[in-house]
């Protein structure tokens, strides 16, 4: 089974909802990227599926870009720090406008993930979006453990990372 097609599965027909995002964005010319657990496939050495694809554009471009998603089929929902987005599958596509996440875009690199090419985070951007993340007390134990598991396996892939955390962080992880 190839890496799309086991995407696919997992996500009931998420690889369409995923390419039609890339495809509408990138013949736009809206410079994006994904961040989050999409970012984290890409620089882990273990990708583990995931069904929220978290993504962030340029800030001039977020009423463009909803625009455009919304033409090709997505509904959306507004929320004070992202827009999510539907499609026809269980993915669920998140659009940050929080200012932390603003220059992530012109870092991006392009990546393969699951068999989708698209653009995500550079390495320590994804670093400092999974901190930032771990760090949020909103968040539920679960997702806190998740992003701790994220940090962890960026760490393990790229030693160098340990410089970048956060004290509380290192005590958690140990290197």
């Amino acid at each position: 089974m190839t890496p799309k097609r086991f995407y696919d599965w997992q996500t009931a027909g998420g690889t369409d909802d995923v390419m039609r995002l890339v495809d509408s964005l990138e013949r736009s010319d809206i410079v994006w990227c994904a961040i989050g657990g999409i970012a984290v496939n890409h620089w882990a050495k273990e990708p583990m599926v995931t069904q929220d694809v978290d993504i962030v554009v340029a800030a001039e471009s977020v009423d463009i870009a909803v625009r455009i998603l919304e033409g090709v089929g997505f509904k959306s929902e507004r929320f004070p720090w992202s827009i999510n987005f539907h499609g026809h599958s269980k993915v669920s596509i998140q659009l940050s406008t929080e200012d932390f996440y603003k220059e992530f875009p012109i870092r991006a690199v392009p990546a393969d993930i699951h068999g989708i090419l698209m653009r995500v985070a550079s390495l320590e951007d994804t670093l400092c979006g999974k901190m930032k993340a771990w760090k949020e007390m909103e968040g539920s134990q679960s997702k806190k453990i998740k992003d701790l598991g994220d940090i962890s396996r960026l760490v393990k892939n790229h030693p160098h990372l340990w410089e970048l955390l956060d004290p509380k962080l290192k005590e958690i992880i140990q290197k």
